[in-house]
């Protein structure tokens, strides 16, 4: 009986001994990386916008693969979430009013993106949807989830079109361009209203349009000099800094009643 077992052992080792030099080759799965050269941003009052650079790098990407360009990148910049109120004016008696207003939560206060080619092009618009990626895909969380989809699906719509006029959601097509086969450069903008807070970047990589891998990184944006501290004052301090605004446009009133009155 020692033979027939010991022939079985062997060939158990063989068959072992075979297979760890082909999983020891197997392919590394690929990942992705970014860097911030910076993890905070000070802005003054007399900003008017910046273009921010993200660096990253594609972990054990395929060579064949990327020689063929179809490796993809969508780099976003995700301003602080915050309540938003949406309202709709309509003509009254000669008068345009408010009437109507829809609160969504945690809404992003900027949205910047920048791709290697044009959303379309690069995977399905369920994989976008299934991401939350993209301003037209993001999840408005209603306050009210009572209220008819109609409703908030127009006031929806209506948050996303005040956003893009006012430059706190940007798309740059092409603003994510491959330095080599594993480094690539991304470029967002900072609009001149860009909110203060922590920013949230995040990279999608996507193979062939099949979504791979994502990676984040933080940055803080704030203010500094004088409006900075104007800024603390009215967080810190909110009620002294209601009296004091108070007070001051009492003062200024009474001082220009003073100087333009007529005697």
């Amino acid at each position: 009986m020692t033979g027939p077992k010991a022939f079985a052992a062997a060939i158990l080792l063989s068959l072992l001994a075979a297979a760890a030099p082909a999983k020891a080759q197997s392919p590394l799965p690929e990942g992705i990386q970014i860097g911030l050269s910076t993890d905070n941003v000070s802005i003054t009052a007399g900003f008017s916008g910046a273009d921010l650079t993200i660096f990253g790098s594609l972990e054990n990407p395929d060579p064949l693969i990327a020689r063929q360009n179809r490796y993809d990148v969508i780099v976003v910049l995700e301003g602080p979430p915050r309540p938003v109120v949406v309202r709709r004016k309509d003509r009254v008696l000669g008068v345009w009013v408010n009437l109507d207003s829809e609160t969504f939560e945690n809404v992003p206060m900027s949205y910047s993106v920048a791709t290697t080619r044009p959303l379309q092009d690069i995977t399905e618009p369920n994989s976008y949807k299934q991401l939350s990626l993209g301003a037209s895909n993001l999840y408005m969380q209603p306050a009210d989830a009572g209220d008819s989809p109609a409703t908030i699906q127009e006031f929806t719509a209506a948050l996303r079109e005040r956003k893009a006029a006012t430059g706190l959601y940007s798309e740059n097509v092409g603003g994510v361009q491959f330095l080599s086969q594993n480094l690539f450069r991304a470029t967002v903008r900072l609009a001149p209203n860009v909110p203060v807070g922590t920013h949230k970047a995040r990279a999608f990589l996507f193979r062939s349009g099949l979504f791979i891998k994502e990676s984040s990184a933080q940055l803080e944006i704030r203010k500094s000099g004088f409006e900075q501290s104007i800024f603390r004052v009215a967080h810190d301090y909110s009620f002294l800094y209601g009296v004091f605004a108070i007070s001051l446009a009492m003062l200024t009133g009474w001082l220009g009643r003073l100087v333009f009155r007529k005697d």
